[in-house]
């Protein structure tokens, strides 16, 4: 029996192998456009308005193109995808379904990362949706068109490396030329002036003074964020809530009192803008007198000596009350805290008691003490103090002469950088010699070992005379503030000040007796 002759139909391709629509369909694409500008100067704005208007009137001009969106991110990076809400958006409608064809300017504009440049445009491909480069002339569903992509994505990632590093070094040209410039939009107390400089803004200024007063009363950075809180103050960015950090931020910030430390971070990436705080790898500059002051440097200073003494307090400090960690427990050293007694009637009244006499075993026998009785008796001891103030501030002066005097110390710390330059080159001839030519390797370990160790002597030698240097100059500043406020005291003290206390008591310990020594800032102790 003859066999059939083989017979082939054709079945014709019903749908577009890339963009999976039916080949005989008269839909038109669905196409939308992305429009990115970079900063958000006048110039610019102008540019991201023209774009929208040309992508606009682009797409309606295409009889077989169906308008969705121009999709927009103003004031935003290239290098970077993840903060482009715009971007982001476009994408994911196209993901969705939403989008046949993305037209864009160029690749520059679409992202300057060759990763996210990739990442996308495949992730679109695998859903046929197309992106169209108008610049270039890309077709990303062309099969030319991911090579093409590859090499223009990495040219736009290196001329963005290029821009990034410009900007880098006009803004550290602008530190060393002592430029301050501040991000007026999250800082408290200052606005940007008509000759581009630091200009106070009196009702922000009226709140940071505020914040140093009570710190210096007392309050901790905790309390004072919530006492701000409570009254719905904003926020320097704003918002309702205050934190500690913010608190901090604003206590220990040397520009409110008219100086300015510049680069005090810098960016390590500029794909991803990651930026740490610099410890050394970077130059800093500090000027002083850059602007106008919110606060006095002499009461900067003084909050910066609270800070550490609170510190140093540790856990201790109660934070409640201006005569805190400064009033001592003279049987175990622990600070003495406000409590209030009789709270609801008429007998209430605020004393003071060690925070430890009711811990562990041991109790303290220092009996507590009212507020005014601690106040009353530190006016005596003032009073006592300046009978002969004239004696007392020449005495200060001497200490304070002596303590300044660091010129042995700055001699011993230049001999110490000179050798540690000494021994850093033999450590590195030593290393290079031992590259070069056959060594004995248990000599040459040996030999740079004690290079090492001389090296972190020298270290640790150079550390501990800082430290001697900068507590001497601390307590300096201590006893200038001191002489400060005895030489504006005219006559006898009537009543308890808050600012000569803070300003020239150092410790009040309180004795089995109930007597209190009081330890001034010039080493004088008195007893009431």
């Amino acid at each position: 029996m003859a066999s059939a002759a083989r017979s082939v139909t054709v079945l014709p391709a019903t749908l577009n192998p890339v963009t999976r629509m039916p080949v005989a369909s008269n839909r038109k694409r669905r196409v939308a456009a992305y429009a990115r500008v970079s900063t958000d100067t006048d110039e610019q704005f102008t540019s991201y308005e023209a774009q929208i208007d040309y992508y606009t009137k682009y797409i309606l001009s295409h009889q077989d193109w169906e308008f969705v969106a121009v999709y927009t991110d103003e004031g935003i990076s290239g290098t970077n995808t993840k903060h482009r809400d715009g971007f982001n958006q476009m994408v994911q409608d196209a993901l969705d379904g939403k989008i046949d064809l993305i037209v864009t300017k160029s690749v520059s504009r679409f992202a300057r990362n060759t990763v996210d440049s990739l990442v996308t445009v495949r992730k679109l491909k695998d859903k046929g949706v197309e992106v169209f480069f108008e610049k270039e002339n890309i077709y990303t569903l062309d099969s030319k068109g991911e090579l093409l992509i590859t090499i223009m994505s990495s040219l736009a990632q290196e001329e963005s490396r290029s821009l990034s590093e410009n900007i880098i070094w006009g803004k550290r040209k602008a530190c060393a030329d002592g430029k301050v410039t501040l991000p007026y939009s999250h800082f408290l107390g200052y606005r940007k002036g008509p000759d581009n400089l630091p200009e106070i803004v009196p009702e922000e200024a009226v709140i940071v003074q505020r914040i140093y007063r009570l710190f210096m009363c007392g309050l901790t950075a905790y309390a004072i964020a919530a006492q701000l809180t409570a009254e719905g103050i904003p926020t320097p960015g704003g918002k309702q809530r205050w934190r500690s950090t913010t608190i901090n931020s604003i206590l220990t910030n040397e520009k409110y009192k008219g100086d300015a430390l510049l680069q005090k971070g810098f960016t390590v990436n500029f794909l991803t803008h990651k930026r740490k705080v610099n410890e050394g790898e970077v130059p800093q500059y500090y000027v002083e007198h850059s602007h106008p002051a919110i606060i006095a440097p002499e009461e900067w200073a003084l909050v910066q000596r609270e800070m550490e003494r609170r510190k140093a307090a540790g856990l201790k400090y109660s934070g409640n009350g201006i005569l805190g960690s400064r009033v001592v427990c003279g049987d175990c050293g622990g600070f003495y805290a406000p409590k209030t007694w009789h709270s609801t009637d008429k007998y209430r009244k605020v004393i003071y008691r060690c925070q430890e006499k009711y811990r562990g075993e041991h109790r303290c026998q220092t009996p507590a003490l009212p507020e005014s009785t601690i106040k009353e008796r530190f006016v005596a001891a003032l009073n006592e103090l300046v009978t002969d103030k004239g004696a007392v501030l020449d005495d200060c002066r001497v200490i304070r002469d002596t303590l300044t005097d660091c010129s042995s110390i700055e001699q011993e710390l230049a001999d110490l950088k000179r050798e540690v330059e000494v021994v850093t080159e033999l450590a590195r001839r030593c290393i290079s010699e031992n590259a070069q030519t056959p060594q004995d390797q248990e000599a040459y370990q040996q030999k740079y070992d004690g290079y090492v160790a001389q090296y972190e002597q020298m270290k640790a030698r150079t550390e501990e005379l800082e430290k001697l240097r900068d507590a001497r100059k601390a307590k300096a500043d201590l006893l200038g503030g001191f002489m400060l406020a005895l030489d504006n005291l005219d006559g006898v003290l009537t009543a308890f000040d808050d600012q000569l206390w803070l300003t020239a008591v150092d410790r009040a310990t309180v004795k089995h007796d109930g007597q209190i020594v009081f330890t001034f800032y010039n080493g004088m102790e008195i007893t009431a």
